[in-house]
């Protein structure tokens, strides 16, 4: 066995920018072998100029498509020795709009890279995740998935399929001895928040906006800890209680809010 392929390893979905990034940086700072995709080439490029080509391999890669995730995870098993401590299905993609007017070709990809693309991550590298003891399947879910977002609800709704997926999962692989989690993150400071509401963000509380090495060292912790949920920040668990206990509230209180679409 090989230097590398006695390392802790991770494979991110959506490592070239964000929360994958920091999490790439993160991991291999501590050591792992890191498994980077993205179809950001370029921004995979700069990502192995920065953890070197020895800690990890760095492939483009469409999440959508089920042949190509296949082949990436069959690439990565061949270089971190057949092992996966830890796979982040974290690459997503969101389009803003009232839900009519928004062209079905741009739903369906929200659809397809939201949570088809988890899925097919998942089934591909489950036996990865079977063969290596401790495992963690992790999937960037959103505060979205707590109360539907007005103006990105097709995004909203992926979300909560990719929580209600892991959820019953944390179940099904327990006789795998995998483990299955979330992230829940609100307003993180990556490409993917909307102008608009990186302007309305508060300075403090559940709604401030987050840096994305925050998320970063909550895939760190969800890796050696046993939580099903991870809110970043941690505030947005109060949020859930409320949204659960008296979502007509919540309904009427975002009602009053600007639309993203505005």
């Amino acid at each position: 066995m090989t230097d590398r392929q006695s390392r802790k390893t991770i494979f991110i979905t959506g490592a070239a920018a964000g929360i994958g990034l920091q999490t790439a940086l993160l991991f291999a700072r501590e050591g792992w072998y890191v498994g980077a995709c993205d179809l950001d080439a370029q921004g995979l490029r700069a990502l192995e100029a920065q953890i070197g080509r020895a800690n990890g391999v760095f492939l483009q890669l469409d999440v959508s498509d089920p042949a190509a995730f296949e082949a990436a995870i069959a690439t990565f098993a061949e270089a971190s020795g057949k092992r996966l401590d830890l796979l982040f299905n974290n690459a997503g993609t969101g389009v803003g709009g009232y839900f009519e007017e928004v062209a079905w070709e741009e739903l369906a990809r929200v659809i397809h890279v939201n949570l088809m693309g988890v899925m097919l991550g998942i089934r591909a590298a489950l036996p990865l995740l079977r063969a290596t003891p401790g495992s963690l399947c992790l999937t960037t879910s959103s505060s979205s998935s707590i109360f539907g977002t007005a103006g990105i609800a097709v995004y909203s709704a992926t979300k909560h399929a990719v929580r209600g997926l892991t959820e019953a999962l944390s179940i099904e692989f327990k006789r795998y001895g995998v483990r299955a989690a979330d992230l829940i993150p609100g307003l993180i400071d990556t490409a993917i928040l909307p102008e608009r509401m990186r302007a309305l963000a508060p300075s403090d509380g559940m709604w401030r906006i987050v840096p994305p090495a925050e998320v970063a060292r909550a895939v760190w912790t969800a890796y050696h800890s046993d939580q099903l949920h991870w809110y970043v920040p941690a505030e947005l668990k109060e949020f859930d209680l409320q949204a659960t206990s008296h979502p007509e509230v919540v309904r009427d209180e975002r009602a009053k809010l600007p639309l993203l679409v505005s």
